[in-house]
């Protein structure tokens, strides 16, 4: 992943739940890519119709609360998003986010700040801005960025293990 990139913004408000995300009754769907095109099918209805690779969530506080379920992400991935941007995020959809290989920065202050449709810029571990301003953020642990920018973590013990029996072969 890039450490300077930009994308177009959908808002969302605090308390966005995993069900809002990706209603239950929809998580019996053969596939995450079948999922995705109910991706916050109840708040959003045109989201995932519309969403466009490199969008970027810019979200209050909470975000991601409620159950566990790792689709909630995953719905996000498929459509595209490559960055969540939130006041504060539930403790587990945090980690299955960058499990799904989605890089979730905690920032105050840059919702009062964009509308719908501006164009966010990210500069990874230093500060996004929007509309002339600038908001600091938070470095992303190394071990978190490796496994965003491996595509998830399913990717990254792939190229571990690679790596691993490389090292045993020589």
């Amino acid at each position: 992943m890039e450490k300077i990139f930009n994308g177009r913004i959908w808002k969302l408000p605090d308390d966005v739940d995993t069900d809002t995300i990706i209603p239950g009754r929809r998580g019996t769907l053969p596939s995450i890519r079948e999922m995705g095109k109910y991706c916050l099918e109840h708040l959003r209805p045109e989201f995932a119709s519309q969403v466009e690779p490199g969008d970027i969530i810019v979200a209050g506080k909470n975000f991601g609360c409620g159950s566990s379920r790792e689709q909630a992400p995953a719905v996000f991935a498929v459509n595209g998003v490559k960055c969540i941007i939130a006041k504060s995020f539930a403790r587990i959809f945090f980690r299955n986010g960058f499990n799904t290989g989605i890089l979730l920065i905690e920032c105050d202050g840059i919702q009062d700040a964009c509308e719908e449709g501006d164009i966010v810029t990210v500069e990874v571990n230093k500060c996004v801005k929007v509309n002339g301003k600038e908001f600091p953020i938070k470095k992303v642990p190394d071990n978190l960025f490796e496994i965003v920018d491996d595509g998830g973590l399913v990717n990254t013990v792939k190229k571990r293990n690679a790596l691993s029996k490389n090292k045993e072969v020589k």
